[in-house]
């Protein structure tokens, strides 16, 4: 059914073809299949690091300034390996363009190396770094999940929502309150301070910050406008984006001099440099003001820039990806709908350097694994040992997995040898996305229909299928739905998604109360919903 998107496809890691990344173009056929996670970077996107299967990590390049972390300054091309970071679980990396690198690990850990001219490695020296070193001094304590580059300053985001940052100053972009540079990591705290940091992003002298509960903040270089403050003045301590004041933003992304922020209902805003056409507004004035990018697409889920280029990307909760901005030297001044899968293809076909704009991920596709081999069986009558039978259609199974994978169906199949089951209490779509779960770990339904799954998950009891129906749900609230998804949550006893619910329709109070579905709403819901309302300040105007 076309209708059905792959809400959950992030999940399921798209295939990246690291041939696209000329680099890599020497590595045989055998190494390239072990590759999981990669970076290009590099004023010529001729610097390489990445992590294998069995956690490994080797780079490859000319090494300027030491930036592959091999303990010297020689180029290689074959890949070399990085001994200190071999089982460390990199989650975030980030470079420079001096360059300097910086990953944070599944621990919390933060190494840097490569350039240091500035102090951007956070050691208290300027001194280049050949190695990867644990940058320790104010965060020792702390639990880094996050890490960004600008040019010659690093930002870190720790688990707890506070932001770090070191390095090159002269434009206020480490927010300490002054232009001197800052040579181990700081608090960055004056109006940050008690609040929850939940995404970071750098441009080449800026850093921008998205609080938990959308606002968001930018400080350092400002003269084309990249902090959206409607000025062009630079900023030495983080200042809220006041014009984006009642919009939520869940993730912001940052060009050279340009930035993008992705609101909860899936729309892009754009502000800073636009000489390319990266603000995807049709001209190429700069905007001091976050712009909202007239997109005539369904939902976005994802925007992606990068701090050594003007090129813009973004992608569609269908799975559908655009750019515009500098592609191969032309400015393309509104969003354009490509054939790629995923914005990474974008940089690696269009950006100047053609590097990455994040860490790269890799789905092995070498030999199918278990996990594979039963999705693929799933509704497949070959070898099913069993029907379920639902508003007339055939849905093909096989009764071991099911009770391997679900207590009702371990009763159930162990007190009847039917071949054919019929199921009356729930829909085929719903029925069919509940089995196909079992075989997959994954929801393959719209938000509206995952409504239905959140019945059937509560009635089976499947605490991790409730979990991902209320996330699901979740990323397909807007304002015309939000009453109806509240009170599924309230009646499916689904506190998570009550509570989301509840407070994008307190952030988006006026257009909500004109709906039709709040209009119908239960008496008693409306009731608590108003008073509740109240309590978290809504009418306090």
């Amino acid at each position: 059914d076309p209708k059905i998107l792959p809400i959950f496809q992030d999940a399921l890691i798209s295939m990246l073809d690291v041939g696209k990344w000329p680099v890599f173009a020497l590595l045989p056929p055998e190494e390239l299949r072990l590759i999981r996670q990669a970076c290009v970077f590099g004023s010529a996107a001729n610097e390489a690091i990445y992590i294998t299967v069995n956690d490994e990590v080797f780079a490859l390049g000319t090494n300027c300034s030491g930036c592959l972390g091999l303990g010297d300054t020689q180029s290689t091309i074959e890949p070399r390996r990085i001994d200190i970071l071999c089982g460390k679980k990199i989650v975030s990396l980030s470079y420079g363009t001096g360059p300097h690198v910086v990953i944070a690990t599944a621990d919390g850990e933060v190494y840097a190396w490569g350039h240091n001219g500035y102090s951007q490695l956070g050691n208290g020296t300027t001194n280049h770094g050949l190695t990867p070193a644990l940058v320790s001094t104010n965060l020792i304590s702390k639990r880094v999940k996050e890490v960004a580059c600008g040019s010659h300053h690093t930002i870190a985001l720790t688990t707890e929502g506070e932001v770090y940052a070191w390095g090159y100053n002269n434009s206020g972009q480490v927010g300490s309150g002054s232009t001197a540079n800052q040579p181990t990591p700081r608090r960055v705290s004056s109006c940050l301070q008690n609040k929850v940091v939940v995404n970071i992003a750098c441009g080449q002298l800026c850093s921008m910050a998205v609080l938990d509960n959308g606002e968001t903040y930018g400080w350092g270089y400002n003269c084309n406008g990249q902090l959206g403050l409607g000025n062009n003045g630079n900023q030495q301590t983080p200042c809220r984006i006041a014009a984006l004041q009642g919009i939520n933003i869940v993730q912001v992304s940052c060009g050279y001099a340009h930035t993008l922020a992705l609101t909860d209902e899936g729309f892009i805003y754009s502000w800073g440099a636009n000489s390319y056409g990266q603000l995807g507004t049709g001209n190429k004035s700069n905007q001091a003001v976050p712009t909202l990018i007239n997109m005539d697409k369904e939902r976005l889920v994802e925007v992606a820039a990068c701090h050594t280029s003007h090129t813009s990307a973004a992608k569609t909760q269908s799975g559908q990806v655009l750019m515009w901005g500098q592609c191969r030297g032309q400015a393309v001044a509104y969003p354009h709908l490509t054939h790629f899968t995923n914005t990474d293809d974008v940089f690696a076909c269009f950006a100047t350097p053609a590097v990455t704009w994040h860490l790269l991920s890799v789905d092995g596709d070498d030999y199918l694994t278990v996990a594979q081999s039963l999705k693929r069986e799933f509704d497949s009558p070959e070898i099913s040992d069993l029907k379920f039978l639902v508003d007339g259609k055939c849905i093909h199974v096989h009764k071991a997995l099911l009770k391997i994978r679900c207590e009702h169906f371990r009763a159930l199949l162990n007190e009847t040898d039917e071949e054919t089951i019929e199921i009356h209490q729930f829909s085929y779509l719903v029925y069919r996305a509940f089995l196909e779960y079992l075989y997959t770990d994954t929801i393959n339904l719209p938000p509206e229909d995952a409504i239905g799954l959140l019945d059937l998950a509560t009635y089976y009891r499947e605490s991790r299928l409730k979990r991902l129906c209320q996330e699901t749900i979740k990323r397909g609230i807007t304002e015309e739905n939000a009453i109806t998804l509240l009170s599924a949550a309230v009646k499916y006893e689904a506190r998570d998604l009550e509570e989301f619910c509840f407070k994008f329709c307190v952030n988006h109070l006026t257009a909500v109360t004109q709906t039709q579905a709040f209009a119908d709403m239960d008496h008693d819901l409306l009731k608590n919903f108003i008073s509740k309302a109240s309590r978290y300040g809504a009418f306090k105007n």
